[in-house]
């Protein structure tokens, strides 16, 4: 099968968040199973290049329809760690994809929508027809609207589209404007309820309502949250399109890829282990104490990795640090905020801190880092308030680092309590709380450091429970190659 993935972000290359890691290890797994992938990216002046091997002009003189004139664009081809991309370079006076960040700016919708023209239009001139285009999140959601509105009448008669949410809070909300920058130019039909304008302001059109409605299949990344979007608040306004469209709708969890997250195999941390020698581990937890200057203690280390940000349950992971420390831990963190207020927040803890040998905040992203933290901590911890899928409990549980979790979205798919879960002693993985507060995150982190200290046989079963888990993409790329061969037939 040939398929076409068109993304915002690919990992290593592009990466703000997990879209990154989907698109890449999907890829990977579908290339794997025998399928020809391609994946069309933008091409960002931030992109990590050293991670882009034999990048290249592929079609020079790409002209793109950009309201009443026609912008120039050349596009590359490159390796990404194997995964085969093309980059589209928009020569415009408005640098859409050279301002040194991915998002971030007024004109997102704009810059993103005009990718999307861009990769659409490349496939049909370079004579690219795949059986599959799947697209993701809201800034390629106007990807099946151009489709079947536009190029399905100009030759690009096969494709099918499939379209995934990863995470409805952002959905693409614009003006008409939209319409003439595409050339889709009939307001009246595309400000239909039913089409494309949105559910609460019926002023605006929604690129992911779009993406929803014209697809030939759409896809979020758990069970769970799958029910969650479309019949509670989670959905953000698009319930009731999600409702309407149900029979075309389904929830398929993510994998991670095991190629890069394999404490067996990891080339980021200076002790390699498995479920076989799980004692190695605690190699990873002395550097990780050396490095980031924190005392040699008979203490477990409580981690945070990811995103500073009010879905990820900010006000929990300053509660965590500190009730963590009071109950003979260390903790660690590894995060950045785009807001400011919270960025500042965290560096002014920082500071605070900065002498306490029981805890180190990392203000930022490294990659690397994040691999010795996940493999010499105990615990961690992911407080969020909606989380589609959750990539961080995955990778923990391979590292057999025990995950703490609030009872949402894909951690609910993946995380079984190690007391309370309706589940045999041998499946239960973690800590799970429900209720969003202090209260909440205090009753599954008390439990966890008592079983540490207590009962450290049983910790290590837990340890060993989640190590034992498969959250490859073996099974969500079958998954997926189902619905492919569904709306194919």
């Amino acid at each position: 099968m040939y398929i076409v993935m068109i993304a915002s972000e690919c990992a290593p290359v592009a990466k703000v968040g997990g879209l990154a890691d989907v698109v890449y290890g999907l890829s990977r797994e579908l290339e794997i199973r025998g399928n020809d992938v391609e994946i069309i990216l933008p091409k960002y002046d931030c992109m990590r290049y050293d991670q882009i091997y034999g990048l290249q002009e592929s079609y020079r003189d790409l002209h793109v329809p950009y309201y009443d004139q026609w912008v120039h664009c050349t596009v590359y081809f490159g390796f990404v760690h194997g995964r085969k991309c093309y980059f589209i370079d928009t020569h415009h006076s408005k640098n859409f994809f050279n301002r040194g960040v991915f998002y971030g700016h007024h004109d997102d919708p704009e810059r993103f929508v005009f990718f999307c023209r861009a990769a659409m239009e490349f496939m049909l001139k370079s004579g690219k027809n795949p059986d599959i285009i799947h697209c993701h999140d809201w800034q390629t959601g106007i990807v099946p609207v151009l489709l079947y509105d536009i190029y399905k009448q100009i030759g690009m008669s096969h494709p099918r589209a499939c379209y995934t949410l990863h995470n409805l809070k952002h959905q693409g909300l614009v003006g008409e404007y939209i319409l003439r920058e595409t050339g889709l130019n009939n307001a009246g039909h595309y400000f239909h309820f039913d089409r494309m304008r949105d559910n609460i302001d019926p002023f605006a059109l929604n690129l992911m309502k779009g993406g929803i409605v014209y697809s030939n299949f759409v896809t979020t990344v758990s069970p769970t949250y799958a029910g969650e979007i479309k019949f509670t608040n989670e959905g953000y306004g698009l319930g009731h399109t999600l409702y309407v469209h149900q029979g075309k709708f389904g929830g398929i969890l993510n994998g991670i890829d095991y190629e890069v997250w394999n404490p067996e195999t990891d080339r980021h941390i200076p002790y390699t282990y498995g479920i076989n020698n799980l004692n190695m581990k605690y190699g990873n937890k002395e550097v990780l104490r050396h490095r980031l200057l924190l005392r040699n203690d008979y203490k477990p280390i409580v981690a945070y990795i990811g995103r500073l940000d009010h879905q990820k349950g900010v006000h929990l992971i300053k509660h965590a640090i500190f009730y963590a420390l009071d109950h003979g831990c260390q903790f660690v963190l590894l995060g950045s905020s785009p807001n400011h207020e919270i960025s500042s927040y965290f560096w002014n803890l920082k500071h605070h801190l900065n002498d306490n040998p029981d805890c180190h905040l990392e203000i930022g992203y490294d990659e690397e880092l994040s691999h010795l933290i996940y493999a010499g901590s105990d615990m961690i911890i992911v407080p969020s308030l909606f989380e589609p899928c959750g990539l961080t409990q995955l990778i923990a549980m391979k590292y057999g680092t025990v995950p703490i979790v609030r009872d949402t979205g894909g951690l609910r798919d993946t995380v079984f309590d190690a007391d309370h879960a309706h589940r045999p002693y041998n499946e239960r993985n973690g800590y799970v709380f429900h209720n969003f507060n202090n209260e909440g995150l205090e009753s599954a982190l008390h439990r966890a450091i008592g079983m540490w200290y207590s009962h450290p046989n049983h910790f290590r079963e837990l340890m060993e429970n989640g190590m034992r888990y498969d959250f490859s993409w073996n099974h969500p790329g079958q998954h997926y190659l189902n619905i492919y061969d569904y709306i194919r037939e």
